[in-house]
């Protein structure tokens, strides 16, 4: 009797100790397998969101299931394709105009450097200038230019894995958990795809209109960014500042767009975003800080932007367990375990 109460009491820690195990394999097999398994969670996300608008679709105007599959994929490559025209055509307006820029940093060193003489703070001029020649800048921006051709390579593979998922299985008919988590993620999904896209049109409006340099790119990155919680929305405030701060130095430029894009942020991220999707993940904010942590460590930036779907999917299949049931609840915000 003794011997079972013992087994009894062990039995949360060996279970404990088994999902830590489990839970550092996983990441392993994460790590050593993102080049081939990116590709098809990102292809898994799509057929999501386009197996619940071929629904919308079936239902609204009895377009056929598997037509409308393929009416939301091609748009789906539309709209990345029209992206990546616009980025690169503005990395080769950015690069046309490099020597300028350059230029105007200069200028804009000296002013600073003949202000702070005047307020009695010594600098060294050439160390300044040097030091600020070696900022990565124009290097970072021709490297999304070269990092074009990955994206269309990985587009291809994405493309295949999508066909291949549509094959297995193109049909509205899904197994409860399956159906599940489509609902939840692709609801999740399609919300930030809209947001994403009212945020990219409004900063693209506001920076086009003070004829802003790069102006296409830095909209198609407030899309990608605002996928990234908390994050993201500041990144994509915050870039525009150093192009106008080349294009204009510091004036009211700089003040306007700032002003402008975090008012852009603050009503589209905390007001019809919060309203529109309300608690769908049903995840604790100091949790989704976590996981985007650990899948930006995983899988790097399209870890941060997948972490709170994959999250959120990783909480619905431990919420199917007894066993796990108290992890979910973990991730959900209940932090007491019984």
């Amino acid at each position: 009797m003794n011997t079972n109460n013992a087994l009894e009491k062990l039995a949360p820690i060996n279970n404990i100790c088994l999902m830590i195990l489990a839970a550092t394999a996983a990441t392993g097999v994460l790590v050593y397998t993102k080049s081939m398994l990116m590709p098809f969670i990102i292809a898994l996300f799509i057929t999501m969101v386009a197996g619940t608008l071929a629904e919308r679709l079936k239902q609204k105007w009895n377009i056929p299931y598997v037509l409308g599959l393929i009416i939301s994929f091609v748009a789906f490559l539309a709209m990345v394709i029209a992206s990546v025209v616009f980025i690169a055509n503005s990395i080769e307006s950015f690069v046309a105009g490099a020597d300028i820029y350059a230029e105007r940093l200069n200028e804009t060193i000296d002013w600073i450097l003949d202000h702070a003489q005047k307020y009695g703070v010594n600098m060294n001029a050439q160390f300044v200038i040097e030091n600020v020649s070696k900022l990565p800048i124009f290097n970072v921006v021709k490297s999304v230019g070269s990092n074009l051709m990955a994206l269309v390579t990985n587009l291809m593979l994405i493309t295949l894995f999508v066909i291949f998922i549509f094959m297995g299985k193109a049909t509205a008919d899904k197994p409860s958990l399956v159906g599940n988590i489509q609902k939840q993620i692709s609801f999740y999904l399609i919300v930030k795809l809209f947001v994403s896209l009212l945020a990219a049109v409004c900063t693209w409006i506001v920076l086009a209109s003070i004829k802003t340099e790069l102006a296409s790119m830095l909209a198609v990155l407030t899309f990608v960014l605002n996928f990234i919680p908390n994050i993201g929305p500041f990144i994509s405030t915050t870039l525009p500042l150093p192009v106008l701060f080349l294009q204009y130095g510091f004036d009211w430029h700089i003040l306007l767009a700032l002003i402008l894009l975090t008012a852009i942020h603050f009503i589209i991220g905390n007001i019809l975003e919060t309203k529109w999707l309300g608690k769908s993940m049903d995840l604790d904010p100091i949790v989704v800080l976590a996981c985007l942590i650990f899948w930006s460590l995983v899988w790097g930036v399209i870890g941060a932007l997948l972490a709170v779907p994959l999250t959120a999917i990783i909480k619905i299949l431990l919420a199917r367990n007894a066993t796990t049931k108290p992890m979910a609840d973990f991730l959900g915000g209940k932090y007491a375990f019984k």
